[in-house]
């Protein structure tokens, strides 16, 4: 299944998708400026949909486009999903 990806929020570069149990976030950051700070570029992550636990950062980010870093979050998922030796007690 493929991410569907949204503005999170109107206002800010955000973008958030689910799928599988697993909440993914983009967010675009400048290291000035208004919005988020950081290296530029598009950050994404992920966790599970489980609100307690802390968001991990997709390996490569930030990425240089939004259709990268989207890329990369489905990537990401499908490397979730096939890790068939993880217990996942909050996927149902």
């Amino acid at each position: 299944m493929s991410l569907q990806f949204h503005r999170a929020v109107e206002d800010m570069e955000i973008w958030s998708a689910n799928g599988d149990g697993y909440s993914f976030v983009i967010s675009f950051e400048t290291p000035t400026g208004a919005g988020f700070r950081g290296r530029l570029g598009y950050v994404a992550s992920w966790r599970p949909f489980d609100q307690r636990r802390c968001a991990i950062r997709v390996i490569g980010s930030p990425f240089q486009s939004l259709a990268e870093a989207e890329r990369a979050c489905n990537v990401m998922l499908k490397y979730l999903n096939d890790q068939t030796d993880c217990v996942r007690p909050w996927k149902t």
